[in-house]
């Protein structure tokens, strides 16, 4: 740790918390934990620039609080949580720690350069949770909350208090620990479906108990934390703010642990359609909704399934021709939101190989991206190789053009410089591969059952390593037979499962592309791993 913090500040641990909770009046705050809980599902590792490009588009969305890590797990979730923190403008930045002294102070010297810092304590509180996997009494459970809770305040104002697994908790004893944490210190206590067990009703009755039996229950913000198990996760957020609570934590795309989380662009849809309903808003701009969607879809290589809600590709398409006749004579009849509102743009013609670069500039801005000189420069050299391959230059190609320029990183350890290849209906496929590995070129002829095969072994021969190929996928990002190939490919090294990603009018170069991407993020994780890394079943 650095010098200049060696212990918290002295403070009046008798004294009751003086500190409220924000004044959000009639709107709900957005807790966004992309970054930590969406991080935990597997293959969906982040590197540091994507982790800073994801809080940064996060910040200007609108997302109130944004959980950027677990400080504790690694020195590069630690240094992604700090850089998070230096470069968010509006939002509060949250770290999460476990209910111990190490783990809150790492959190506090990674949050600490916000400028509104958050420290997110949590400790299991259900009788699984206290027998099984902390081996703790009820009486140990609350001396640790009331201690680790105080500990953080002495460190930061803005402290938030999970009992994770808290509706599978005995409602009297959950009652106790939540009055714990707040005597302590806590301004927010969250509420976790940590397993996604709870059904609507439930969760709306867990936030009124509270509400009525917590004392000083009118100074803190109640959040709710709803895992999707059960295919329940935004309808248990939703009836939690009906109930009181306000404030939701959920990720983009709904990614998590498991089946997900309660998914953020369906939640702030559905405050702003039925504001009738709920009579509560967000702060959340929802025209960015499809960019952050893809951002996140892109960096993970997790693809969004054409019929999810909001932001999948069916979202705003009909096919029936009941319903086209509706639409024809007023939106309205089989829409309940407007494509616009959401940030999505119809597939159209206007771009092409004679586009100039500010033409080219503004349909990136009209599709929600802003691009920097340098990564401008670079996607329009794409662009322009693209159309030069493509009579018809679509939205989307543009959209899965720049997204697959985002997965490739300048310092790359492997880098795919040369692919050709033989097929055809006599055996044997092969694939002649030309490799930059750590800045000098390898060349290798392989044979496989097929193209893809002869690639990746291949670049398995070049490059050894021990990761298996556990999901290869193919896509067409427009129609047409000269359409570009969206390829994902997941890797499993050792536990670590990484996706890797690549766009190409070529689909076998765009797997060779997606798999050496693999092959980097895999490097990436293998930096990152630490013997003390918590475990993914320890966060809410």
């Amino acid at each position: 740790m650095n010098a200049d913090i060696i212990s918290p500040p002295p403070q009046d641990t008798d004294a009751p918390s003086t500190h409220s909770a924000p004044a959000v009046g009639d709107r709900v705050l957005i807790f966004d934990t992309t970054m930590r809980d969406g991080e935990q599902s597997p293959g969906a590792s982040m590197t540091l620039e994507e982790k800073i490009q994801i809080g940064r588009l996060l910040d200007e969305m609108g997302v109130d609080i944004i959980e950027a890590g677990f400080p504790i797990a690694s020195e590069g979730d630690f240094e992604a949580v700090s850089e998070v923190a230096r470069v968010v403008e509006n939002a509060s930045v949250c770290g999460l720690a476990r209910a111990n002294f190490k783990d809150i102070d790492r959190c506090w010297e990674a949050v600490r350069h916000a400028k509104q810092p958050r420290i997110h304590t949590f400790i299991g509180t259900s009788p699984l949770h206290r027998e099984y996997q902390l081996s703790m009494n009820k009486e140990q459970v609350l001396a640790k909350i009331d201690e680790t809770v105080r500990h953080a305040r002495a460190w930061a104002e803005d402290v938030q208090g999970s009992p994770m697994d808290a509706t599978r908790t005995e409602p009297d004893y959950l009652v106790e620990t939540v009055q714990t944490a707040v005597n302590a210190g806590a301004a927010t206590i969250n509420i976790p479906d940590t397993v996604g067990y709870a059904v609507p009703g439930e969760s709306a009755r867990i936030i009124a108990m509270l509400r009525e039996r917590i004392d000083g229950a009118d100074r803190i913000t109640f959040s709710t934390h709803c895992h999707d198990d059960l295919g329940m996760a935004v309808a248990n957020s939703l009836a939690a703010v009906e109930a009181g609570a306000r404030q939701i934590e959920c990720t983009i795309n709904g990614l998590g642990e498991r089946a997900g989380n309660a998914a953020l662009e369906e939640v702030a849809m559905a405050l702003k359609v039925r504001g009738d309903h709920y009579e509560l808003g967000s702060n959340i701009e929802t025209p960015l909704l499809m960019r952050a969607s893809r951002l996140v879809s892109s960096v993970t290589g997790f693809p969004v399934q054409f019929n999810k809600a909001i932001v999948g590709k069916n979202a705003f398409a009909h096919e029936s021709g009941i319903h086209q006749d509706g639409m024809l004579k007023h939106a309205g009849t089989f829409e309940i939101m407007r494509p616009e509102d959401v940030g999505l743009q119809d597939s159209n013609l206007v771009m092409g190989k004679h586009s100039g670069r500010h033409a080219f500039r503004e349909k990136l801005k009209e599709l929600g991206f802003d691009l920097g000189d340098n990564a401008l420069n670079d996607a329009f050299v794409r662009f322009k190789a693209l159309a030069d391959r493509k009579k018809e230059v679509f939205d989307d190609d543009i959209i899965a053009l720049v997204d697959d320029a985002a997965t490739s990183a300048a310092n790359d350890r492997v880098k795919l410089k040369f692919l050709r290849v033989i097929c055809g209906t006599e055996a044997p496929q092969s694939a002649d591969l030309l490799l930059e590995i750590d800045g000098a070129e390898h060349q290798r002829t392989a044979t496989g059952d097929g193209p893809v095969d002869a690639v990746f072994n291949a670049i398995k021969e070049l490059f050894p390593h021990r990761g298996r190929l556990k999901l290869y996928q193919v896509s067409a990002v427009t129609a047409g037979t000269d359409a570009q190939a969206e390829v994902s490919v997941r890797l499993e090294e050792d536990g670590k499962i990484v996706t890797g990603q690549a766009a190409d009018t070529d689909t076998i170069v765009a797997s060779g592309r997606a798999y050496v991407n693999a092959l980097n993020k895999l490097l990436v994780r293998r930096q990152k791993s630490a013997p003390d890394r918590p475990s993914d079943s320890q966060a809410p």
